[in-house]
Protein backbone atom coordinates (compact mmCIF):
# COMPACT_ATOMS: atom_id res chain seq x y z
CA UNK A 1 0.00 0.00 0.00
CA UNK A 2 1.60 3.23 -1.19
CA UNK A 3 0.60 7.19 -0.43
CA UNK A 4 1.87 9.14 -2.96
CA UNK A 5 1.92 13.27 -1.95
CA UNK A 6 3.46 15.63 -4.56
CA UNK A 7 4.58 19.27 -3.56
CA UNK A 8 4.95 21.93 -6.43
CA UNK A 9 4.01 25.52 -7.83
CA UNK A 10 0.99 25.05 -10.27
CA UNK A 11 2.21 23.87 -14.19
CA UNK A 12 4.97 21.96 -12.88
CA UNK A 13 4.38 19.24 -14.35
CA UNK A 14 2.45 16.90 -11.18
CA UNK A 15 -1.11 16.16 -13.26
CA UNK A 16 1.38 14.81 -16.27
CA UNK A 17 4.21 12.90 -14.12
CA UNK A 18 0.67 11.09 -12.38
CA UNK A 19 -0.83 9.99 -15.93
CA UNK A 20 2.89 9.16 -16.99
CA UNK A 21 4.04 6.94 -13.82
CA UNK A 22 0.80 6.10 -11.64
CA UNK A 23 -2.09 6.35 -13.54
CA UNK A 24 -2.90 2.61 -13.95
CA UNK A 25 -2.22 2.01 -10.36
CA UNK A 26 -2.69 5.01 -8.18
CA UNK A 27 -6.40 6.51 -7.49
CA UNK A 28 -6.21 10.24 -7.96
CA UNK A 29 -7.13 12.52 -5.36
CA UNK A 30 -6.57 16.55 -6.80
CA UNK A 31 -8.75 19.30 -5.74
CA UNK A 32 -8.99 21.05 -8.99
CA UNK A 33 -11.21 18.10 -10.20
CA UNK A 34 -13.23 17.25 -6.52
CA UNK A 35 -14.00 20.74 -6.24
CA UNK A 36 -14.31 20.59 -2.39
CA UNK A 37 -12.24 18.79 0.81
CA UNK A 38 -15.17 17.33 1.80
CA UNK A 39 -15.25 15.23 -1.89
CA UNK A 40 -11.36 14.86 -1.13
CA UNK A 41 -11.81 13.53 2.01
CA UNK A 42 -14.58 10.67 0.89
CA UNK A 43 -12.18 10.15 -1.44
CA UNK A 44 -9.21 10.09 0.85
CA UNK A 45 -10.88 8.14 3.11
CA UNK A 46 -12.44 5.61 0.95
CA UNK A 47 -8.72 5.35 -0.46
CA UNK A 48 -7.45 4.17 3.25
CA UNK A 49 -10.28 1.72 3.60
CA UNK A 50 -9.79 -0.27 0.50
CA UNK A 51 -5.85 -0.11 1.29
CA UNK A 52 -5.90 1.12 -2.21
CA UNK A 53 -2.76 2.89 -3.69
CA UNK A 54 -3.50 6.69 -4.13
CA UNK A 55 -1.55 10.31 -4.88
CA UNK A 56 -2.56 13.44 -3.18
CA UNK A 57 -2.03 15.41 -6.62
CA UNK A 58 -2.14 18.90 -5.25
CA UNK A 59 0.06 21.76 -4.30
CA UNK A 60 0.58 20.69 -0.91
CA UNK A 61 3.00 23.63 -0.37
CA UNK A 62 3.48 23.40 2.98
CA UNK A 63 4.27 20.90 5.75
CA UNK A 64 0.82 21.40 7.66
CA UNK A 65 -0.66 20.68 4.25
CA UNK A 66 0.98 17.97 3.68
CA UNK A 67 0.75 16.57 7.73
CA UNK A 68 -2.92 15.81 6.84
CA UNK A 69 -2.26 12.94 4.21
CA UNK A 70 0.81 11.51 5.79
CA UNK A 71 -0.88 11.30 9.36
CA UNK A 72 -3.51 8.97 7.70
CA UNK A 73 -1.20 6.89 5.29
CA UNK A 74 1.13 6.23 8.30
CA UNK A 75 -2.04 5.62 10.34
CA UNK A 76 -3.55 2.72 8.30
CA UNK A 77 0.26 1.46 7.44
CA UNK A 78 0.78 2.57 3.77
CA UNK A 79 3.96 3.53 2.85
CA UNK A 80 4.51 7.28 2.13
CA UNK A 81 6.34 8.46 -0.91
CA UNK A 82 6.56 12.44 -1.87
CA UNK A 83 7.87 14.09 -5.00
CA UNK A 84 8.86 17.68 -4.94
CA UNK A 85 8.76 19.03 -8.47
CA UNK A 86 11.00 21.86 -8.30
CA UNK A 87 10.84 24.82 -10.45
CA UNK A 88 11.47 28.60 -10.30
CA UNK A 89 8.08 31.11 -10.63
CA UNK A 90 9.16 32.27 -13.72
CA UNK A 91 9.30 28.44 -15.39
CA UNK A 92 5.68 27.97 -13.75
CA UNK A 93 4.75 30.88 -15.20
CA UNK A 94 6.23 30.24 -18.46
CA UNK A 95 4.52 27.01 -18.68
CA UNK A 96 1.11 28.06 -17.75
CA UNK A 97 1.10 30.69 -20.38
CA UNK A 98 1.16 27.30 -22.83
CA UNK A 99 -1.90 26.48 -21.03
CA UNK A 100 -5.73 27.53 -22.10
CA UNK A 101 -8.81 28.05 -20.61
CA UNK A 102 -9.66 26.50 -17.66
CA UNK A 103 -6.09 25.07 -17.39
CA UNK A 104 -4.38 28.21 -16.73
CA UNK A 105 -3.81 29.50 -13.37
CA UNK A 106 -4.68 33.29 -12.30
CA UNK A 107 -0.21 34.22 -11.54
CA UNK A 108 -1.53 35.78 -8.62
CA UNK A 109 -1.92 31.78 -7.18
CA UNK A 110 1.31 30.91 -8.61
CA UNK A 111 2.86 33.72 -6.84
CA UNK A 112 1.34 33.16 -3.65
CA UNK A 113 1.94 29.15 -3.27
CA UNK A 114 5.68 29.61 -4.36
CA UNK A 115 5.35 32.27 -1.13
CA UNK A 116 4.14 29.49 1.01
CA UNK A 117 6.40 26.88 -0.88
CA UNK A 118 7.93 24.67 2.24
CA UNK A 119 10.59 22.39 0.58
CA UNK A 120 9.53 19.45 2.13
CA UNK A 121 12.08 17.20 4.45
CA UNK A 122 12.00 13.28 5.28
CA UNK A 123 11.42 14.43 9.08
CA UNK A 124 7.77 14.66 7.75
CA UNK A 125 7.34 11.31 7.50
CA UNK A 126 8.22 10.66 4.11
CA UNK A 127 9.28 6.99 3.55
CA UNK A 128 10.89 8.08 0.42
CA UNK A 129 11.66 11.64 -1.30
CA UNK A 130 12.04 12.38 -4.77
CA UNK A 131 13.08 15.74 -6.48
CA UNK A 132 11.40 16.06 -10.04
CA UNK A 133 12.39 18.31 -12.65
CA UNK A 134 11.20 19.41 -16.15
CA UNK A 135 14.21 18.48 -18.87
CA UNK A 136 14.57 18.64 -22.53
CA UNK A 137 11.64 17.68 -24.45
CA UNK A 138 9.30 18.27 -21.78
CA UNK A 139 10.99 14.80 -20.43
CA UNK A 140 10.76 14.26 -16.13
CA UNK A 141 14.33 13.73 -14.23
CA UNK A 142 13.37 11.85 -10.98
CA UNK A 143 16.51 12.55 -8.61
CA UNK A 144 16.89 10.89 -5.03
CA UNK A 145 16.35 13.22 -2.22
CA UNK A 146 19.65 15.30 -0.39
CA UNK A 147 19.13 17.87 2.33
CA UNK A 148 19.39 20.90 -0.24
CA UNK A 149 18.53 21.95 -3.90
Amino acid sequence: MEAVIFAGLQATGKSTFYKDRFYKTHIRINLDMLKTRNKENIMLEACIKAKQPFVVDNTNPTQKERKKYIDMAKEAKFRVVGYYFHSSVNEAISRNNERAGKERVPLIGIRSTSARMQIPSMEEGFDELYYVRIGEQNNFLVEEWKDEI
